[in-house]
């Protein structure tokens, strides 16, 4: 029957499906014993022996003091900005996840959208000064593709103006810089476990707190504003990640190390392959020591045979589903358009970004020989 067929869709129909990621699962067995300990205690949410385990293990693991778990991590920033009362104007990336501004309308706050770094598609702390109003109260920056945010400098910013810190770290997850880990910069740092991200509990979240008291105020938020049986102090809701979702958690911890290495080693193939495409530039922060690799983007360059979006197309009839993250920016969408802040003129680079990006697979197990398939098609157009 494939006979008649021309041999590029031959190949194709029997060409392995590759993903841009795919979540690491720790063996089934052994997260059996986990199980059996919650059916036997009975004990499925509200802060159970799962839970404690699992902060006290991340603590430990991340270098941090004090850290609270959430359901998930698009809760985890909505409560992040309730917990420092934050009001009035944020300035915030387009170049990010819908979750990033989605959580300062939930809580009825303007975002004010800022240019990226060409190199590392952060937020440039050069456009900051700029936005400020007299509204403004904080500053919402994002680890792009687990690569670290200028901090010294957005908090230099910070101080000056008496305006707040709260990173969205859902990318940086271990990333550690020259004076420990990224996720201790700022007032408040925001991380995600969803199914696709480096550490996955499932679904779940984290606020990284720089002291017991915040910490305290994070878990009355997340649980109701219930500080004991009878007594509410806050309109919080209900963030609080369950048990299975801990012991998952506890049992992905322990191979995180080996996901750590694989993604370094995949990312550092890429680079080796891709550096002599002419129209296809990775970023420097990819193969940096400091980047987790939660991501690998390239960018598409104008000098490329193709578009970005034939070259999407192209891979995906290839069973290679890569993403273009993050196109469109938040500031495209329709409840943003309108901002002044968002108007494309104001975001050269974001729009540039957005409009060459592909975000190739990497994930622990995508083989020498896949990565070396999805370079030939990319070579090959």
């Amino acid at each position: 029957m494939n006979a008649s067929l021309p041999a590029e869709a031959v190949s194709a129909l029997t060409e392995e499906t590759i993903f841009v990621t795919q979540p690491y699962l720790s063996p089934l067995d052994d997260f059996i014993p986990y199980l059996r300990e919650i059916w036997d205690s009975k004990v499925l949410t509200n802060g159970g022996p799962f839970h404690q385990r699992l902060e006290a293990a991340l603590e430990e693991y991340l270098g941090v003091d004090h850290l609270a778990l959430f359901s998930n991590g698009t809760l985890g920033l909505v409560t992040a900005l309730q917990a420092l009362r934050i009001t009035g104007e944020v300035i915030t990336t387009p170049y990010s996840f819908v979750a990033t501004a989605h959580s300062l309308l939930w809580n009825g706050i303007k975002p004010v959208f800022v240019d990226v770094d060409p190199h590392t598609l952060n937020m440039d702390p050069r456009k900051i000064e700029a936005a400020i109003t007299p509204q403004t109260t904080a500053i919402l920056p994002v680890h792009c593709y687990g690569y670290p945010c200028d901090t010294e400098a957005i908090q230099k910013i910070a101080d000056n103006y008496n305006l707040k810190v709260i990173y969205d770290a859902a990318h940086a997850f271990g990333v550690r810089t020259g004076g420990g880990s990224v996720l201790r910069h700022g007032d408040l740092s925001v991380l995600s476990f969803h199914a696709t991200k480096i550490f996955n509990t499932f679904e779940g979240g984290a606020i990284i707190c720089p002291d017991a008291k915040t910490k305290q105020r994070v878990n009355h938020l997340k649980n109701f504003g219930f500080v004991d049986e009878t007594t509410v102090v806050a309109p919080g809701i209900n963030g609080k990640m369950s048990e299975v979702n801990a012991a998952f958690g506890l049992l992905q911890l322990k191979n995180i190390d080996e996901a750590l290495a694989s993604r370094r080693d995949i990312a550092s193939q890429y680079c080796a392959l891709l550096s002599d495409v002419p129209g296809i530039r990775c970023l420097p922060a990819c193969d940096s020591p400091i980047a987790n690799r939660a991501y690998f983007p390239i960018l598409v360059e104008d000098d490329f045979p193709c578009s970005r979006d034939a070259l999407f197309e192209r891979l995906r009839q290839h069973k290679i589903i890569v993403r273009r993250y993050f196109y469109p920016l938040i500031s495209d969408f329709p409840m943003y358009r309108g901002l002044v802040s968002a108007n494309p003129a104001n975001l050269p680079v974001a729009a540039d970004a957005a409009r060459k990006v592909l975000c190739l697979p990497i994930y622990p197990g995508l083989s020498t020989a896949n990565v070396e398939r999805i370079v030939d098609i990319i070579k090959t157009y």
